[in-house]
Order: C-alpha cells, then sequence, then structure tokens
C-alpha cells in the first residue's frame, strides 16, 4: 500500500478511536453532572441542605476519583489501556445506576463514591490513546474534539435528568441513564486497537521505552513550572467550571422561577450551545498557533476566563430570560475553550511514556480542588448567606465565586511565559 493509503486508513482509525472515546466521555459527563439538575428533587424528598447537596455532589466523587486516577494511570501507562477505559465505563455506569436506589444522604455519598472510582480510569488513559492516534499538529484539536464530551455530556444529564425526573422521579433518571453507558463499555472493548506508545513524536528510545517509575515520573513534574501553573489554573477555574455545572439548574430554580423541565431546557441549551463553540474553538486557535509559539497554549485561556467573569456576573442580574441565556452561552463558550490548549500542552511538556500518569497528576490538581472544593464553596456559601439574602443567596455565592476566574487568567499568564522553555522535543 503507498503511503497516502497508509495515512488514510490511519486517518480513518483514529477519527473511529476517537469517536468512541466520545461517547464514553459524553457518559462520563452525563453521569458525573445529572445530580446538578436532580438536585432540586433530591433535596426536597431527602431533606437536605445546599452544604449537604455539596458534599454528595463534590467531596464524595472528588477523593476517589482524583486520589485512584495516579495509581490507575501509572498502570496504563505500562498495560492496556483500553481495557482500562472499558472496565472504567462500566463501573460508573453501575454505580450511577446504584444511586437510583439510595434512601438516604449517606447512600448516595457512598454511590457517588462508587461513580468516582469508576471515572477514575477513564479520562488520563483517554487523552494518552487519543496522543497515540494524532499528530502533533492535530493533538490540540483532537483532545478538544474529545473535551466535546464535557459540555455535551453535561447538557445531556440536565436535558434527560430533568425530562425524566418530570415525568417519572430522579430515581428512575438515575437507573435508567445509568445502565444506558454499559454499551459504551463494550464499544471501547472491542473498536479499539491499542496503538504504539508515541508513534508520532520523535524518539530518542523514550516513545518506545518502557514507562519509568512514578518517582521518575514525579521528579520530572517536580522540575517542570509550566505544569504546575497549568494545574493550578485549570484547578481555579474548575472551582467555577464544576460549582456552575452543579449549582446553576438551582439558581434558576430559585432567582428565575423556572419549573424542573424548564430549567433543563433552558440550562440544557446554554451548555451545549456555548460548551461546544468554546471547547471547539479553544482546540482550533491552539492548533493554529501552538506548534510555533507554545505560550499560546497558556495565553488562550487566560485571555477567555478575563472575559467569562463579567458575562457571568451580568448573567446573574440580568433582567429577562433571553439576555439572560446569551451571557451565560457566552460566559460557557469562553470558561471551556482552554479544554483542548491546556491538555495538549500537557500531552507536550512529558515524554510519549509518561503521558497517562502526567495527565493524571494534572486532573488529581484540577479534579480535588475544583470538584472536591468549588461544588462545596458555592453550596456553603449560599447556606451562610440565606439569612441576608434569601432565595437570592445562591446568586450571590456565585458573584463572589467568579474571583476564581480572574485567579486562573493570572495562573495561565504566568505559565504562558514558561511553556517554551519547558517543551519536550524528544
Amino acid at each position: 500500500m503507498n503511503q497516502t493509503g497508509v495515512t488514510g486508513t490511519h486517518d480513518r482509525r483514529g477519527r473511529r478511536v476517537l469517536a468512541i472515546l466520545l461517547l464514553a466521555y459524553i457518559f462520563n459527563f452525563i453521569d458525573r453532572q445529572i445530580i446538578g439538575v436532580l438536585a432540586v428533587p433530591i433535596k426536597a424528598e431527602l431533606a437536605l441542605t445546599d452544604t449537604q447537596l455539596s458534599l454528595m455532589g463534590g467531596l464524595a466523587f472528588a477523593l476517589f476519583y482524583s486520589g485512584i486516577a495516579i495509581p490507575v494511570a501509572w498502570f496504563a501507562d505500562r498495560k492496556s489501556r483500553v481495557n482500562i477505559i472499558a472496565v472504567s465505563v462500566a463501573l460508573w455506569s453501575l454505580f450511577t445506576a446504584l444511586c437510583g436506589v439510595a434512601q438516604n444522604f449517606w447512600h448516595l455519598f457512598l454511590a457517588r463514591m462508587g461513580v468516582g472510582i469508576g471515572e477514575a480510569g477513564g479520562v488520563a488513559p483517554s487523552y494518552a490513546l487519543i496522543s497515540d492516534f494524532y499528530p502533533k499538529a492535530r493533538r490540540a484539536r483532537a483532545l478538544a474534539l474529545f473535551s466535546l464530551g464535557i459540555p455535551i455530556g453535561s447538557a445531556l444529564g440536565v436535558f434527560f435528568g430533568g425530562w425524566i425526573a418530570s415525568n417519572l422521579d430522579w430515581r428512575s433518571a438515575f437507573l435508567i441513564v445509568g445502565l444506558a453507558g454499559l454499551p459504551a463499555a463494550l464499544a471501547v472493548k472491542l473498536g479499539i486497537p491499542e496503538p504504539v506508545r508515541g508513534g508520532f513524536d520523535t524518539a530518542d528510545g523514550s516513545a518506545s521505552a518502557a514507562a519509568p517509575p512514578f518517582p521518575r515520573v514525579a521528579a520530572t513534574l517536580a522540575r517542570t513550572p509550566s505544569f504546575w501553573l497549568l494545574s493550578f489554573g485549570a484547578a481555579s477555574g474548575s472551582i467555577l467550571g464544576y460549582g456552575l455545572i452543579f449549582w446553576l439548574p438551582s439558581f434558576f430554580s430559585r432567582s428565575f422561577g423556572l419549573s424542573l423541565i424548564e430549567v433543563s431546557w433552558f440550562y440544557g441549551s446554554i451548555v451545549l450551545v456555548g460548551g461546544v463553540a468554546g471547547t471547539w474553538l479553544g482546540g482550533w486557535i491552539g492548533d493554529r498557533t501552538g506548534p510555533s509559539n507554545p505560550a499560546s497554549y497558556a495565553r488562550i485561556p487566560a485571555i477567555c476566563f478575563l472575559i467569562a467573569a463579567p458575562a457571568f456576573a451580568f448573567g446573574l442580574f440580568a433582567p429577562s430570560l433571553p439576555i439572560a441565556w446569551i451571557l451565560f452561552a457566552i460566559g460557557q463558550m469562553l470558561a471551556l475553550a482552554w479544554l483542548g490548549p491546556v491538555i495538549a500542552a500537557v500531552q507536550h511538556i512529558v515524554p510519549p511514556n509518561m503521558r497517562a500518569t502526567a495527565s493524571a497528576s494534572f486532573l488529581f490538581i484540577n479534579n480535588l480542588i475544583g470538584i472536591g472544593f468549588g461544588i462545596f464553596f458555592l453550596g456553603f456559601m449560599s447556606d451562610r448567606m440565606t439569612a441576608l439574602h434569601g432565595q437570592d443567596s445562591l446568586r450571590w455565592s456565585i458573584l463572589y465565586g467568579l474571583v476564581f476566574y480572574l485567579l486562573s487568567a493570572a495562573l495561565y499568564f504566568v505559565a504562558s511565559k514558561r511553556l517554551e522553555r519547558d517543551w519536550y522535543r524528544g
């Protein structure tokens, strides 16, 4: 077969792999974020406070998701990433279904821990797989396409969660969406071949070399300042990112007076339109500017977060629903533009045989702080301000939390000064 034929075959295989991984990632975020729209009926039936909701939706998930992801990724740098992802999809789907039979706060807390355990093995190995199916010049767009699972899955979680809960109940919503994810696990197992590690990267022996021990990976990351700046920049942005996806359905219900089904359509469309546009745009710009100027991988999200903060702030006090929709959609678009550029940058600052572990370390920082603290922070602040602001306490909690977007922008600007020096050129 000539070179063109080989390239065409590999391109088709890469597209198929990306489509399957995207499907799995969509279910990842359906199962992760459905609890946000279901928080309204769950709170009513189980008589929970906002702080309890935040612990269940954030800390219960984040502790196991973040902690287990690193050893799973270390294993993935040595064994079949495909098998690890397939088992992970099956686990988080089953634990999501178990949420539907919970009878109290602790039942839900433990079931959400199980979801976190399952999802711990899904994302970092997927990043590494995609990097082995796409060359450097197309990697940010490929990772951005994969990251479309975040807005699509989040939006579908809001859509279907609200619709099923309105027509049946919140327990049925967990059961149906959880069991629906099991075929995706089978698709991963049967539809994805395990690629050569680092096959698209210039080799100095590291592309095919055995994965190093974790202490060596940790030492490499420790002396790479841009890794820490990117990680804490992402974590600061994710405090609001995860906090908003969890709490905005409750905000629209309390402050705008929308019913559960109205929230599902209103907010679901914001996440879908704004999130897909921002994720794709960030990856496209990253591939256009990053290969010749690595600093742009961090500069893009810095600029976007600086604009996202006032967009969300004005949206919180919008005088009408159409204006609120536009402002929140703009904010959502800008708040997710970091995904493609930053994830690609993390892949590029370490050798290929460290990618899964480096990605898991990045996700550990991002998710432990973003999910664990962000959801809790907004719920805790809302409870504390109820006496002063009543039903509008959540509005003010979100407003004060927007400072984390500004902190994220500052960290990304500093990271842009370091990326050129920290780039791995093998």
